[in-house]
């Protein structure tokens, strides 16, 4: 029978997509089913790899600092975040995050993929779109 877990993110891992996530609510930490929860915190001047998650939508929620996604099939689209701020990304939508700023930015992130190390599409042809 499923139960209620209590987690504190602790360790980390490394993302396909370039950056580190703190461990976090997923199948293999609590048992869900259906959603996964992270903590996300991208250092300045640092970038994620061009990527998208082909069978599953991410909400973001920015808790401190400020960062840019590049997105589209082209990511011809620029979104400026801060803190305060909920990005919803929709299946199958290339993005590429950027903390252009001097300061760290952290925040929550949801999947709809319950496994930790979720499921990532690389998008290297469209790494040269997004600026540097």
């Amino acid at each position: 029978m499923p139960s209620c877990h209590k987690l504190r993110p602790g360790g980390t891992y490394s993302g396909p997509q370039g950056l580190d996530y703190f461990e976090g609510i997923a199948k293999e930490t609590a048992g869900s089913s259906a959603i996964c929860m992270h903590l996300l915190e991208i250092p300045p001047g640092a970038r994620a790899k061009a990527h998208k998650h082909a069978d599953h939508e991410t909400a973001i929620y920015v808790l401190e600092g400020s960062a840019v996604m590049y997105w589209g099939e082209r990511l011809e689209n620029r979104m400026e975040t801060a803190a305060g701020d909920m990005v919803y990304i929709p299946a199958d939508m290339p993005h590429l995050p950027v903390n252009e700023s001097d300061a760290p930015a952290r925040a929550v992130i949801a999947r709809t993929d319950p496994n930790e190390r979720e499921s990532v599409v690389l998008l290297p042809e469209l790494e040269s779109l997004a600026p540097r």
